[in-house]
């Protein structure tokens, strides 16, 4: 709906006296110039709306598009309808374009050409696979310990936690270390044969230098200790692929929450206060219930598979 205002109702007083009295007389008693009332008598149709204001914006400017500029910009739009602003304005000048990328998007907003941001392609996850009994697929990693939880003589030390997982039952093995090397990896597994009640089939990894020297920056061909043991027990080991942790993501998880509810509130001295901590943070993770067990907890789900295959 048109304004209306103060200056309309003037305009249409002025007009209305000017029809009773003659332009000279309207002109006199509204203060203003005879051309003034010509004007909008002219314009005037009965509606107030007949005496707003029109744009005063010019309908030419001497800095304007030239006719093969916008020739040159249609056609590279055809050519480029996706392109950004910044990326269409390079290519553009290299065209012999000289005006501004601001100039630019004024043109393009003006005329309806500019690019439509075409939605991302969405990351599709493979179908999870569902492990069947405990031992089909387990997953090991290592967390460095957050410099921020040690005091005391401890600051002196780097201390690690190795992890085990079984994918079927979410049941962890955790173990301190004081060396990050294929040397702990293979005591941890050793240990982790022992003490895991069922045979494992399947260990899965990440690619550091713990477990394998397939990113070895020398290219090394030869296994590594960890390799070697595992091959011995007859346990296949799968290698998650570079730079993505999230295939091993239920280990990985694991480790967000243990930075949440166990290294965010406490506190390591020693090494063996930190072997202590660790034991307990075990026993309550593998007795808290969680959701994708159906509220049971991974000790409880282990313990209650049929033991059907018998331990290494």
């Amino acid at each position: 709906m048109n304004k209306i205002t103060q200056t309309m109702r003037y305009r249409q007083a002025l007009i209305l006296y000017a029809e009773k009295h003659g332009v000279t007389e309207a002109a006199k008693r509204y203060r203003t110039n005879r051309q003034y009332v010509y004007r909008w008598m002219k314009r005037y149709d009965g509606t107030l709306q007949s005496l707003s204001d029109r744009s005063h914006r010019p309908h030419h400017h001497p800095k304007q598009h030239t006719e093969a500029e916008l020739a040159l910009i249609q056609n590279m739009r055809r050519r480029n309808p996706n392109t950004g602003l910044v990326v269409f304005w390079v290519k553009l000048r290299r065209r012999g374009y000289t005006r501004s990328i601001s100039g630019l998007y004024r043109v393009l907003t003006r005329s309806g050409q500019m690019a439509v941001k075409l939605p991302n392609p969405k990351y599709i996850p493979k179908p999870y696979e569902q492990m069947q009994y405990p031992g089909q697929r387990c997953q090991i990693d290592v967390k460095f310990v957050p410099l921020s939880c040690l005091a005391g003589e401890a600051r002196e030390h780097k201390f690690y936690q190795y992890t085990f997982l079984d994918e079927y039952s979410r049941f962890r093995y955790l173990e301190a270390f004081e060396e990050h090397s294929t040397y702990s990896s293979t005591v941890f597994l050793q240990h982790v044969i022992e003490r895991f009640p069922y045979a494992i089939e399947c260990v899965q990894t990440d690619n550091g230098s713990e477990f394998t020297n397939r990113l070895n920056p020398q290219k090394c061909p030869k296994k590594t200790l960890f390799e070697n043991t595992l091959s011995k027990f007859g346990i296949r080991h799968k290698l998650i692929k570079p730079f993505t942790p999230r295939h091993n993501g239920k280990v990985e998880r694991s480790h967000r929450k243990d930075n949440e509810e166990f290294y965010a509130s406490h506190k390591f001295y020693s090494f063996d206060d930190f072997k202590k901590q660790l034991a307990v943070r075990q026993r309550q993770y593998n007795n808290f219930p969680m959701r994708p067990l159906n509220w049971f907890s991974p000790k409880f789900v282990l313990f209650s598979f049929p033991d059907f295959v018998t331990h290494h």
